[in-house]
């Protein structure tokens, strides 16, 4: 009953095989985390609008999702996606979370 359009229901299973049929070549983590930024956001977003609404990396990651069959992933989404899953920090300097994401990720760039 959330969701009403028939599309999204259609997409939604669409990109659960999509996801199934990405395990051979990695899997979806693979994918998602070989389209991670290589440096932080460079500057630092001090202000709300400083932050983008998409990059050049989840325009990349957008193209290779829809590539790999998934539907709904434009880069505006995929950004909002790499926010929420650590793969860019663009907490503002002020926020109480930058410092430790930034940690999170500089640890994760060392693996």
């Amino acid at each position: 009953g959330i969701v009403r359009h028939r599309g999204k229901i259609e997409a939604a299973i669409g990109n659960a095989r999509a996801c199934l049929d990405l395990r051979e070549a990695g899997g979806l983590s693979a994918l998602v985390w070989s389209h991670a930024p290589d440096e932080p956001l460079r500057p630092v977003p001090t202000a709300f609008a400083d932050i983008p609404a998409e990059t050049p990396q989840s325009k990349a990651l957008s193209k290779a999702l829809k590539s790999a069959g998934f539907r709904f992933v434009g880069p505006t989404t995929v950004y909002a996606f790499m926010q929420s899953a650590g793969l860019v920090n663009d907490h503002l300097v002020s926020c109480h979370r930058h410092a430790p994401c930034r940690m999170l990720q500089e640890s994760h760039r060392r693996r």
